[in-house]
């Protein structure tokens, strides 16, 4: 049985690493084996600095694989397959975990929160009125006014990792 997945998606520069590097750590902390998966364009793989580092050094994420159209890489084992989907990739390398956090992937079904500042973009990618309360567990935003059908937490509280831990394990049972 494949792991459940959470993906943490958003436009660019809207703090999705960050975000999910957080709540790696926060369920790593709780004792979930929490494996992560990064959604990218000219990656490079576990270099320091990069997002897939700062999943496995800073989060704690056991196992990290990045996926795009130039191919895929785990934990520097390269190949060129193409652009498998994201369950494909979690069934073929990270079927072990407890949990998969995967950031980017919008396009997926799979359970997700959307990180979306409004300095840095004029819409979410996903207007409140489109979200899917059964996949959606929450949004992230400085802007709390627009008719959200989900929770909805500030980017900035220092508890922002634990209330999406909070969200994130009852996928777990």
């Amino acid at each position: 049985m494949s792991p459940p997945i959470v993906a943490i998606h958003g436009n660019k520069k809207s703090g999705k690493t960050t975000v999910a590097v957080g709540v790696i750590r926060e369920l790593t902390a709780r004792g979930h084996r929490v494996m992560s998966i990064k959604h990218g364009h000219h990656f490079r793989l576990d270099r320091e600095g990069t997002d897939s580092w700062r999943h496995r050094h800073e989060g704690g994420a056991r196992r990290v694989v990045l996926a795009g159209p130039e191919g895929l890489g785990v934990a520097g084992d390269w190949s060129h397959e193409g652009e498998p989907g994201l369950r494909d990739l979690v069934d073929r390398y990270l079927g072990d975990a407890d949990v998969v956090v995967a950031e980017g992937f919008r396009h997926e079904a799979v359970h997700r929160i959307e990180v979306y500042r409004s300095d840095v973009h004029a819409e979410p990618i996903t207007p409140p009125g489109a979200i899917d309360p059964a996949l959606q567990l929450a949004v992230v935003t400085d802007r709390p006014g627009l008719p959200w059908p989900v929770p909805v937490l500030d980017p900035d509280r220092p508890d922002l990792a634990q209330r999406l831990a909070d969200l994130i394990e009852p996928l777990l049972d």
